[in-house]
């Protein structure tokens, strides 16, 4: 039987467009690759993705073979700046965390016999900057952004709002997970899950 992780985590892979929910997300392992500035004009973000995909699809298809079948799981993405609030009108001082959870039988031995693998095929210089991680989302609020990735202003505002209207603060890094594939999807009817960690505590 194939597993899904959008399946067996449903709440955490739907989202409505007119209102914000809490979510509560487990730790999960992810295979994960950093960078900054302008995602549109960075080629490393590129290199990146086919990097992520690629490593994706080769530990699943090593794994397959062990008896072990499941949907590789939606892109993710983590957000920041340094020294100040997420703003995303100033592209060039991004930094992101490109992401796709991984289950938990991908080890880091099995990671670098993928790498090893993956390198025979195609010369990819960014898979040597892939890492295995775990990364704990824990209390989080979300709402879904339909349509352009560059157009999600409103959308945060939306999730923004409801945070403070719940009396949390926020905590953790703006979290994106694409539920479209971009190739086969117009702009206008992406599905993006907007993510950001809650808490009650002040943050210092």
């Amino acid at each position: 039987m194939k597993t899904d992780l959008k399946k067996d985590l449903k709440p955490l892979y739907t989202a409505s467009v007119k209102e914000a929910v809490l979510v509560t997300a487990p730790p999960l392992r992810y295979l994960m690759f950093n960078g900054f500035g302008d995602p549109d004009t960075n080629p490393e973000f590129q290199a990146g993705l086919e990097a992520l995909y690629t490593l994706s699809y080769t530990l699943k298809f090593m794994l397959k073979g062990q008896g072990l079948d499941y949907v590789v799981p939606p892109l993710e993405s983590l957000w920041w700046m340094l020294m100040a609030d997420f703003d995303p009108d100033r592209r060039d001082e991004w930094r992101w965390t490109l992401m796709i959870p991984q289950p938990e039988q991908v080890t880091k031995d099995l990671l670098a016999r993928a790498v090893a693998a993956a390198q025979k095929k195609k010369a990819l210089p960014a898979l040597e900057r892939i890492r295995l991680e775990i990364y704990d989302a824990g209390q989080a609020a979300q709402i879904l952004h339909v349509g352009p990735y560059n157009e999600v202003a409103a959308s945060m505002e939306r999730l923004h709002s409801f945070i403070r209207q719940k009396g949390y603060h926020f905590c953790g890094k703006h979290h994106e997970i694409y539920l479209s594939d971009p190739r086969r999807t117009p702009p206008e009817k992406l599905k993006t899950i907007l993510r950001q960690g809650v808490t009650l505590e002040t943050m210092k």
